[in-house]
């Protein structure tokens, strides 16, 4: 099953509405009955990581914490060498065939429904 990519950075939202966004793409996700999703999230302007890619981190933290998501990576620490990304992998190996898969993208992050 192709792993569905959503862009919550189009059209320059505020954070809430990204956050509004990203929140409604899970639901929609769980709902449809897929295994991940990849959110590209920008890695912001300021060179030390955007206020969209710091909140939406949060937010999915928070999810796995209460159980709503089973695990998310880091862009850049999507490859072979990170464990978190090989147990991914591990849920949804379709992940393996994804064009930033090893890639050290700072502005996506891939979650594990």
């Amino acid at each position: 099953m192709p792993v569905k990519t959503v862009n919550i950075k189009q059209g320059y939202p505020t954070v809430e509405q990204a956050m509004l966004r990203l929140s409604q793409e899970l639901r929609i996700a769980k709902a449809n009955r897929l295994r991940a999703l990849k959110v590209i999230h920008g890695y912001g302007s300021s060179g030390t990581g955007g206020a969209i890619r710091t909140a939406a981190r949060r937010l999915l933290s928070e999810r796995r914490a209460r159980g709503q998501i089973r695990a998310f990576v880091p862009g850049e620490e999507f490859g072979a060498f990170s464990a978190s990304a090989r147990a991914l992998l591990a849920g949804a190996p379709e992940l393996k065939n994804d064009s930033d898969y090893g890639r050290q993208n700072d502005g996506i992050t891939v979650i594990l429904l």
